[in-house]
């Protein structure tokens, strides 16, 4: 499993996060577990996709594991552009099951530590506002938001 942090559950559960440097059948059915409560609107990843996540130089994908279960994950995103590293991070989900007991604040501790490590001077993320709880853990963390606006651009198959 290579690097773990182990952190104490808000009820006491034990709580480890680590990288998933490599992909298995149990890490595949937990990220096609997790994909759907985090986007209605997501296809579901296959082998290929997770483990090419998995083996990414520039993503590191975070699970965590709530007394043995993989109960989250997030993807910190980790890019060099001539105006120095970036960090991103993307798809943070906690299994419905497990909200409420610390899995997230895990996981972003750990990316944010990690970000540090590498050099990385800031971090981003985007969330919807609708997201309260998200919103809330993002500002514990120490994340403002910032006036920006996100643009996306979409393949709409006509070009």
């Amino acid at each position: 499993m290579g690097w773990r942090s182990y952190h104490r559950g808000v009820d006491g559960g034990e709580l480890l996060v680590y990288e998933a440097a490599a992909c298995d059948e149990e890490v595949v059915a937990a990220v096609r577990r997790l994909v759907p409560q985090l986007s209605s609107s997501a296809s579901m990843p296959s082998f290929a996709e997770v483990a090419e996540v998995c083996e990414s130089e520039t993503c590191v994908l975070l699970l965590a594991r709530l007394d043995g279960r993989i109960a989250g994950m997030l993807v910190l995103v980790l890019f060099r552009l001539p105006t120095g590293l970036r960090a991103w991070i993307e798809d943070v989900v906690t299994d419905e099951a497990a909200r409420g007991r610390g899995v997230g604040e895990a996981l972003g501790r750990e990316a944010l530590r990690r970000a540090r490590q590498a050099g990385a001077r800031t971090v981003d993320l985007t969330s919807r506002p609708g997201r309260a709880a998200a919103v809330r853990l993002y500002q514990r963390l120490g994340f403002e938001r910032r006036e920006t606006g996100v643009y996306r651009w979409r393949d709409d198959g006509q070009g």
